[in-house]
């Protein structure tokens, strides 16, 4: 059950510099909160012209708030904050049904280096990581911190590790990590603090396909373990821009 305390029934509204403002809804990781956040966006999306959203430059879902940036030219934060609030009200709480992704994944060796060590920090196997790390269904929180980086929701708690003292400087693209109660789908090559278990070939960023962008909030994923022969043919595939990843529901 959420706390009262953790969620907001009238969210707060956060000025972030002066050209963007958060609209906040509670404090923790939650499906309900993510819910509505993606239902205020889809609002301010849905909102004719004369609505008084005017200056709105671009919109970002996160895990419980959603970061608004506007041109203060066109708007004022007061103005932009009053209209918001009032979109915000009887938002529905209720996680919608986004697509479903089976997405390959060769891990350790390689392709997850720090499987072995998250197996012996937990006591388990390698074998019973990748089993636990694979058997969930994800739900995708947000896309950051950069481009199709998918942040997802729905880590056994049996495999919660804190982060490395010492980030690496780079990591491979379609790394698939995990980071305190966090599991990742990265998309480029790019540092990170986080514990890598496998590799997907899926590219869920590339400027060169259509759709260039993948993965998005609110759909859900699961990891399908492949063995490492495959890795080459699926990789050469993507790279051909094919998705590799399946829509399963």
């Amino acid at each position: 059950m959420l706390s009262r305390l953790s969620v907001s029934t009238n969210p707060r509204i956060l000025a972030c510099g002066d050209a963007a403002l958060a609209v906040e809804f509670g404090s923790i990781i939650d499906p309900r909160l993510n819910a509505r956040v993606l239902a205020l966006e889809a609002r301010i999306h849905a909102a004719p012209a004369a609505a008084g959203l005017n200056g709105i430059v671009e919109t970002v879902p996160t895990y419980r708030s959603l970061l608004v940036h506007y041109n203060p030219v066109e708007t004022t934060f007061e103005r932009l904050s009053e209209v918001l609030l009032a979109l915000s009200k009887d938002l529905p709480d209720e996680p919608g049904t986004g697509r479903l992704w089976r997405i390959p994944v060769v891990y350790g060796g390689a392709f997850g280096v720090d499987l072995e060590e998250v197996a012996e920090r937990h006591g388990l196997t390698p074998a019973q990581v990748i089993d636990k790390h694979a058997a969930p269904t994800y739900r995708i929180y947000m896309i950051g911190f950069v481009p199709g980086y998918a942040y997802l929701g729905g880590l056994d708690p049996a495999l919660a590790t804190p982060r490395r003292e010492t980030p690496r400087l780079k990591t491979p693209a379609g790394t698939i990590s995990i980071g305190g109660i966090q599991a990742v789908v990265a998309s480029i090559e790019a540092p990170s603090g986080w514990h890598l278990l496998g590799r997907t070939p899926v590219r869920s960023f590339m400027p060169s396909r259509n759709p260039v962008f993948l993965l998005e909030a609110g759909d859900s994923v699961t990891f399908e373990p492949i063995d490492g022969s495959r890795w080459d043919e699926l990789d050469r595939a993507a790279a051909a821009g094919e998705f590799v990843a399946e829509v399963v529901g």
